[in-house]
């Protein structure tokens, strides 16, 4: 038996050509992604997948099909114009169906379904297919600027401070001792731990749920702040005098300056309006400092009235006991 001619090397080398070029045409090509990243403000996810190479541009002709871990998630059957979910992805659907024709076939699914990991999409045109890879990630942030953060937990600091002083004024100037003393203190100290608490959650980063809450103790527990106030001016004045409503006036002003604030801050993600609250804890700031020197001054004014009244009771208290020992001596 005759062996066939071996083929001349020329030959041979167009013939891998022309194989390598049918295979190639095979292969449908796509725009590199490596990866994308979500945090926790994104509600839905998008996937990219985009082929560069379609002939048809038909979506009648072409198959799509979204993997993860060998799981087909979703796919989209062209021909029968067919969509198939899987149950833990019942958000999916193709970014544009309009767009498939024209190469893209992104897939577009609600965040709180897509796990983070390697996706895989597979499409298909007619005899020419392709697949290419995507992974998933989630990134912690902050909700909100660190250094807004900081102004923030700084003001409210100052805040606490000087409610404290106030009381240490009372004690200190006020020679009158009254029982909503105590009440105000207590006060005072539950809101010195709702501080320390907002502070912990709300300066720290990599969960925004928490930067929120954080946010939450910082705001809403002020309203405190204002009743603490009242009954401050109460111990030392008796009766609330018009300086007095009018400090708890501006400072009612600051708490819903602060109050509309974190509303806008949390309904926004990422936020960008801390400054309102920012603004309403500065007026409420400004208040306890201009409340602190009006109670040291207010103290210092009563007793300096005091002080003369003592020194005319002293001797006749002393007068009144050397006439009663006189008294008693002739008595006897």
């Amino acid at each position: 038996m005759s062996l066939p001619a071996p083929c001349p090397p020329l030959l041979l080398l167009l013939l891998l050509l022309l194989g390598a070029l049918r295979h190639g045409s095979a292969q449908l090509v796509f725009s590199p992604v490596d990866f994308v990243e979500r945090d926790a403000c994104n509600t839905t996810v998008v996937l990219p997948c985009h082929v560069v190479n379609l002939k048809e541009h038909n979506d009648s002709n072409m198959f799509v099909a979204w993997k993860k871990q060998g799981i087909v998630l979703f796919s989209f059957d062209g021909a029968q114009q067919r969509v198939y979910r899987h149950e833990t992805v019942p958000s999916a659907n193709l970014l544009s169906q309009q767009d498939l024709s024209k190469g893209t076939a992104s897939l577009k699914l609600k965040s709180s379904e897509a796990e983070d990991g390697n996706y895989s999409c597979e499409v298909t045109e007619l005899n020419r297919e392709g697949e290419t890879k995507v992974d998933l990630r989630t990134v912690t942030g902050r909700q909100f600027d660190f250094m807004e953060s900081v102004v923030i937990s700084v003001l409210l600091f100052l805040i606490v401070v000087f409610y404290w002083a106030q009381i240490g004024v009372i004690a200190l100037k006020c020679e009158t001792v009254h029982k909503n003393k105590t009440y105000v203190a207590v006060g005072c100290a539950i809101f010195t731990v709702l501080a320390v608490v907002a502070v912990v959650l709300f300066i720290q980063g990599g969960n925004i749920t928490i930067n929120k809450v954080g946010l939450g103790f910082v705001v809403l527990p002020a309203v405190i702040l204002m009743v603490l106030q009242y009954y401050i001016f109460k111990i030392v004045l008796v009766d609330v005098t018009r300086k007095g409503y009018i400090l708890i006036g501006l400072q009612s002003f600051g708490f819903v300056v602060a109050l509309v604030g974190f509303a806008l801050c949390i309904s926004a993600c990422p936020s960008e309006l801390l400054s309102v609250v920012i603004a309403g804890l500065a007026v409420m700031a400004f208040e306890d400092l201009l409340a602190l020197l009006y109670m040291y001054t207010s103290c210092s004014r009563m007793k300096d009235h005091q002080t003369p009244r003592k020194a005319v009771e002293e001797p006749l208290n002393e007068l009144k006991t050397e006439t009663e020992s006189t008294a008693e001596m002739n008595d006897g």
